[in-house]
């Protein structure tokens, strides 16, 4: 057997501990996992007592130390691993660098407080892709590191290089995989009509926990061409509400599909305290439908291009997801309102016509000059001539029906049947109050529902957008507000000018203190803007809990 050095392993058994290193690391895909073989082979095969590798940022400060050697109680007293400044610095980027003692090297700057001592020093460069990806130090070898320790670290380092080279292309593919999923599951929840700000919550959940982000939020538009922050992740929940009008990048995101990333700290106001971030617009057919924001916590690894690659494709799919989603919605609608619209011509056209020449003809035998009928024929006739007319009378009620299914329901019936929908999804029943000119009315007096003249005032367009708010009203406070009483109070006032106006008041955490709109009321301000009316949500005189408040002019 060769022999090496006196004092040092033979040759064979170092060859034969390097090709096992090599393997080792060669099969394994963890990124942490590889960094520990990697240090763990270098100081192993050099009897280095400290080692390390470094990853750090464009500024030299560490994203990614691992270390062996140093216990974990002193690692707690250094506070933060070096950065590579003084002799980590003059590190090169080829080839290694090895002291005798790096205490007299004219770039040491000094060892931080409780730091073990160093003399001996090798260091080398990590480089992936022809960049250097990271840096391997070691320190206090007896005797000092020779030209065989210098050939063992670079065929290592080497070795790491193909390895992490490995890993990042198998972390990519996983990543690439679990966006694929995501968006499918997006595109399968709008298909199958799941309530549009449901998915905007999975989409904004799934993002933060495929990109690894602290903290994801949804920029959609207002109604004055705002951009607010209308879906965060609970991370995030004193962002609800913010106004991102201002900010050039999702400005730029929303308006021209521009995404871009941020390395370090946010120059935002509304992103005070969060640092590296991510702007991909949601964009259909050219069109801005939103921005995805996905941020790390200060001081956080930045995200990477490949990041920004796959969060903008997946934004784009669920952008065109939404608008497919939307147009399935509306496909559908066209198709029952057509189908309605058939129905109510052929009963116009066909029945009603008959039926009003079954009339005729019936009337015109009652007074046939030819000869009187009987009394009791004229009787007879008379009875078919009004079964006629009723029948006449309710097929138009069923055409006015079919036109707008919701016409003939009093319109308090059909907020008292949204309150009491909203009981399995609240836990409780909502308290119902009603006011015609300032008089309150029971909405329901024993087993009937009373209306108090409102259906008289209140067209039947306008007392959609009434259900409609309360719908979208309780819906909103089950889903957020974490509330244990609501009260919901519709008030109509004639006269000139008149109005409807319904509340929906809540106990629960109450709005964010930045803006007086939060997530999921969008639909309702639009809906108001749409009947002329205005939309709030306010923070109630009790000081607890929100207060929405919608109100439109009569029709």
């Amino acid at each position: 057997m060769r022999q090496a050095a006196a004092g040092s392993r033979p040759q064979d058994d170092v060859a034969s501990a390097l090709l096992s290193a090599i393997l080792d690391m060669a099969g394994d895909l963890d990124a942490r996992s590889l960094l520990e073989r990697f240090v763990a082979a270098s100081t192993g095969l050099t009897g280095a007592r400290y080692g390390a590798i470094n990853i750090v940022d464009a500024n030299g400060a560490s994203v990614e130390f691992v270390q062996s050697g140093i216990t974990d109680s002193v690692v707690g007293l250094l506070g933060h691993p070096p950065h590579a400044w003084g002799v980590l610095g003059v590190i090169p980027d080829e080839g290694v660098l090895r002291l005798d003692d790096l205490t007299q090297h004219p770039a040491f700057r000094g060892l931080p407080p409780g730091h073990p001592p160093m003399g001996s020093f090798l260091g080398a460069a990590v480089r992936v892709r022809g960049e250097r990806f990271g840096t391997l130090y070691l320190s206090e070898k007896e005797g000092g590191f020779g030209p065989d320790d210098e050939a063992v670290v670079l065929s290592l380092a080497a070795a790491a290089a193909v390895a992490v080279r490995n890993s990042q292309s198998y972390a990519l593919e996983v990543r690439r995989h679990q966006w694929l999923t995501a968006a499918q599951e997006i595109a399968t929840m709008l298909l199958e009509g799941a309530d549009a700000e449901d998915v905007l919550e999975r989409v904004a959940a799934a993002a933060a926990q495929v990109a690894d982000a602290d903290v994801a939020a949804i920029v959609l538009p207002g109604a004055d061409d705002e951009l607010l922050v209308e879906i965060v992740t609970p991370a995030g929940r004193s962002l609800l509400g913010a106004d991102m009008s201002t900010e050039g990048r999702v400005r730029a995101a929303f308006d021209d599909g521009t995404g871009c990333l941020v390395a370090d700290t946010v120059d935002s106001p509304a992103l005070v305290g969060y640092g590296p971030s991510l702007f991909a617009p949601l964009h259909a057919h050219g069109e801005g439908m939103g921005v995805l924001v996905l941020l790390r916590r200060a001081g956080a690894a930045p995200f990477t291009e490949e990041d920004l690659h796959l969060a903008q494709s997946f934004a784009r799919q669920a952008a065109l997801a939404f608008v497919l989603g939307e147009a399935q919605r509306l496909r559908g609608h066209a198709a029952v309102r057509d189908e309605r619209t058939r129905i109510a011509r052929d009963l116009h056209d066909l029945a009603i016509q008959q039926l009003f020449a079954a009339g005729m003809q019936v009337e015109a035998l009652r007074t046939d000059p030819s000869g009187p009928v009987s009394a009791e024929a004229a009787q007879v006739l008379e009875q078919v001539v009004g079964h006629v007319d009723a029948g006449i009378r309710q097929i138009r009620v069923i055409v006015r029906t079919l036109d707008d299914p919701g016409a003939t329901i009093p319109l308090v019936e059909r907020v008292v049947a949204e309150v009491e929908l909203a009981r399995s999804s609240l836990g409780f029943a909502p308290h119902l109050s009603v006011h015609v000119d300032g008089v309150s009315v029971d909405p329901i007096a024993g087993d009937r529902v009373v209306t108090g003249g409102i259906d008289e005032v209140v067209a039947p367009g306008r007392a959609n957008n009434v259900v409609a708010v309360v719908r979208e009203g309780l819906s909103n406070v089950a889903r957020h507000a974490r509330s244990h009483a609501v009260s919901v109070r519709l008030s109509v006032t004639t006269g000139d000018p008149g109005q409807v106006v319904v509340e929906v008041e809540d106990d629960g955490v109450g709005v964010p203190p930045a803006r007086t709109r939060s997530s999921g009321t969008r639909n309702l301000a639009q809906r108001a803007e749409e009947s002329g009316g205005s939309f709030a949500l306010l923070r109630p005189a009790s000081g607890r809990g929100a207060l929405l408040r919608w109100s439109a002019p009569l029709d």
